[in-house]
């Protein structure tokens, strides 16, 4: 199958009436739009409320003034440019600011305008350091899109950390395994790479981020079996996100489809409150219940997912939400919580960890750096396509 053809102007997308194109025109200013001809084949263009549309089609609801740029002070984490390390052992190098996809959900939603630059082209200083701390095992390319990069970039960064003896895990956070398989399948020097890399000793994931089960089309599933047969381990993260996938039967036979292929079923999470994200929120409560029905219809393999929240002091995971109550419970901390059990009172429109009365308490804020709350309508305009080198 030949390689899609990439779009990054709405205007051009026929299926939407023009009236609302111009409409949404206005949106793609303020943030980047690019999508493909493979993927948007996958909406059914009948129905106004299409999930798959609702993912990359920009709405209007993403001027609305909420949340943060950068809702899990991810500022704070950055030891050298391009590089985060928040838990002992694990390294985040953002390696593009570019996406195969722009879903709209984004929690990097900043990295959709142009004034913002936190990938860096040089990786050294971030291999530099992750060389100097072996505490760290593992490391994620991220973004953006790590597999957005030209193959010999990967090739070159997969060199570095191979040869640091401590790092044994190279994590690729990726859209395209469902965006554009065939950039994988296709690839065969991105999967000899992969097998030069990945064995029994040190492996290479695939983090992909499939939201929707009607994402795992034949193609999608011949580029998760080229993974496999390279040495990847896939697995898979989603947000719950209020019209798309909230639905118990849709979470359901997700859960199912990537248990079949061979996809780990890693996190559900809640969606950050992230500036121009409002239209995607669930309570707490309204997602715990999905996930728990979602759970019911699927075997033990599906239920292995943790529904979690990826806060400030680290990944908070939800036990359950009953009688007006969150049990919480750290998995991941930045401050060496792990494991630590909460109780707090759950509001019935309490949609983050910071919403639950008492929470200020359990937890130090680091220094800030980023505005609590973004008026989108006064970012700068921005043009439609970024005009930036990947993979050089």
């Amino acid at each position: 199958m030949p390689q899609p053809k990439y779009i990054t102007d709405i205007g051009k997308i026929s299926r939407i009436p023009e009236k609302e194109r111009e409409k949404l025109k206005a949106i793609t200013e303020k943030f980047v739009f690019r999508v493909n001809d493979y993927y948007l084949n996958l909406i059914d263009w009948d129905d106004p409320h299409d999930p798959i549309r609702k993912l990359v089609i920009p709405n209007e609801g993403e001027l609305m003034e909420y949340g943060r740029w950068d809702a899990s002070d991810e500022d704070t984490n950055y030891v050298v440019p391009g590089c985060q390390h928040k838990y002992k052992t694990t390294a985040l190098l953002i390696v593009s600011e570019v996406c195969g996809a722009y879903c709209r959900y984004c929690f990097r939603k900043r990295l959709f305008r142009n004034d913002v630059k936190e990938a860096m082209s040089d990786v050294e200083p971030g291999l530099t350091y992750i060389a100097k701390h072996p505490e760290i095992n593992n490391v994620l390319l991220t973004g953006g899109d790590s597999l957005i990069l030209a193959t010999p970039k990967l090739r070159s960064i997969f060199e570095r950390l191979r040869a640091m003896d401590h790092v044994k895990i190279i994590r690729l956070g990726s859209k395209l395994p469902v965006f554009n398989p065939m950039r994988i399948y296709e690839d065969k020097e991105l999967l000899a790479a992969i097998r030069e890399f990945s064995d029994a000793e040190r492996r290479i994931y695939v983090m992909a981020h499939i939201n929707h089960p009607r994402e795992i089309t034949p193609e999608a599933k011949r580029g998760f079996e080229a993974l496999h047969d390279a040495g990847a381990i896939v697995v898979n993260q989603t947000p719950v996100l209020k019209g798309i996938n909230d639905d118990p039967a849709v979470l359901g036979e997700l859960l199912d489809r990537l248990s079949w292929a061979g996809v780990t079923p890693y996190y559900f999470f809640i969606n950050r409150p992230v500036a121009g994200n409002r239209d995607f929120v669930l309570s707490l409560e309204e997602a715990y219940r999905v996930v728990e029905m979602a759970k019911s219809r699927t075997s033990g393999l599906g239920k292995r997912i943790r529904l979690s929240m990826s806060h400030t002091s680290g990944k908070i995971e939800i036990l359950a939400i009953e009688d007006g109550k969150a049990y919480l419970k750290y998995h991941q901390s930045r401050d060496g919580e792990y494991g630590k059990f909460m109780v707090l009172d759950c509001p019935e429109d309490a949609a983050w960890f910071d919403d639950l009365p008492g929470s200020e308490k359990l937890w130090v804020k680091p220094n800030k750096k980023t505005a609590e709350v973004v008026s989108v309508n006064e970012m700068p305009d921005m043009p439609r396509q970024r005009k930036r080198s990947i993979g050089g």
